[in-house]
């Protein structure tokens, strides 16, 4: 008794130093996670000639937020900020209205040649035409200079096709017969039977296909010369890419406002930078939250079979 007694100590001991290690690493990792935008948010808020000398790296020093106040005076930047939110969304929505039926239907045995088209789908993965035949294509769509160049090449994602038809898969097929022999199309069985079950993998997806969105900034370099179609990550991009050479202008006049495009004096090319990274980001720090309890599920269920 009196060993077991010890035996037992002896792994409960061994077990608090397991959890107390394994905490100690996560508590690392997550810290090696947060910081590099903790270090982007305390430089954008403290005194902009210690930001650029490097002199800001755990506590914010002259804090002010002159630089998101000039920021968001950038000439342009609420139209852009509408379109990139506006192609997030409906972009994200038709990805995945696209996704999963497309993912649905290659799982469907009656649909005409369904092994070949799904083929047909999945070597795009692997080849395509390159940049100027797609160029070529968007124009002669009528797409190019329009809103709808954004959204309409993403609906059909290979990728996304591949994770909902492995989800599909993985769904009892009794569901689908049952709704088959009440008399249910093959319409209807996919919006009420098939879509609220595909929630997790569906969730995963409008992720991937938000945070792309959203980040993406070549669809605007390629297909848009219209400026009231500008995306928020290209005016950003181009803004971001002037930094020094604004920067510089401004402090060489003194101060003096030399176009709605240029900041206060007292900015500098890391200043504008680190400003231009965090008013990217925060959005998505906004948005993965409402989908993260789906993402793991979402990932792993139809991943291992039996």
């Amino acid at each position: 008794m009196k060993n077991l007694k010890h035996k037992r100590k002896r792994q409960n001991g061994s077990d608090v130093v397991f959890h107390f290690i394994n905490y100690l690493l996560f508590g690392v990792f997550t810290i090696v996670c947060i910081y590099p935008f903790f270090y982007l948010v305390i430089n954008t808020i403290s005194a902009n000639d210690l930001s650029a000398g490097g002199k800001i790296n755990l506590i914010p020093r002259g804090i002010h937020l002159e630089n998101y106040k000039k920021l968001i005076e950038l000439k342009g930047l609420g139209t852009a900020a509408l379109v990139s939110f506006a192609k997030m969304i409906i972009g994200t929505a038709l990805t995945v209205i696209g996704s999963a039926f497309l993912g649905f239907m290659f799982t469907q045995e009656r649909m005409w040649k369904r092994k070949f088209w799904y083929r047909f789908v999945v070597i795009t993965m692997y080849f395509n035409a390159g940049l100027i035949p797609l160029f070529i294509t968007m124009k002669n769509l009528y797409l190019t200079n329009t809103f709808w160049v954004y959204v309409i090449p993403t609906i059909v994602q290979p990728f996304y096709i591949i994770l909902v038809k492995t989800y599909v898969e993985s769904l009892p097929k009794a569901l689908q017969e049952a709704a088959e022999i009440d008399g249910a199309g093959i319409f209807k069985v996919f919006y009420k039977i098939v879509l609220p079950a595909c929630t997790p993998i569906l969730a995963t997806v409008a992720i991937f296909s938000a945070v792309n969105q959203w980040n993406s900034y070549q669809d605007t370099l390629i297909y848009i010369t219209d400026q009231k179609l500008y995306s928020l990550q290209y005016l950003l991009y181009t803004y971001i890419n002037q930094a020094n050479s604004l920067a510089s202008m401004v402090k060489n006049s003194q101060g003096a406002a030399l176009g709605s495009s240029v900041v206060a004096t007292q900015q500098t090319g890391t200043s504008i930078r680190m400003t231009v990274s965090v008013i990217v980001v925060l959005p998505i720090l906004f948005i993965y939250p409402m989908f993260q309890r789906f993402f793991v599920k979402g990932i792993m269920i139809g991943s291992v079979k039996g």
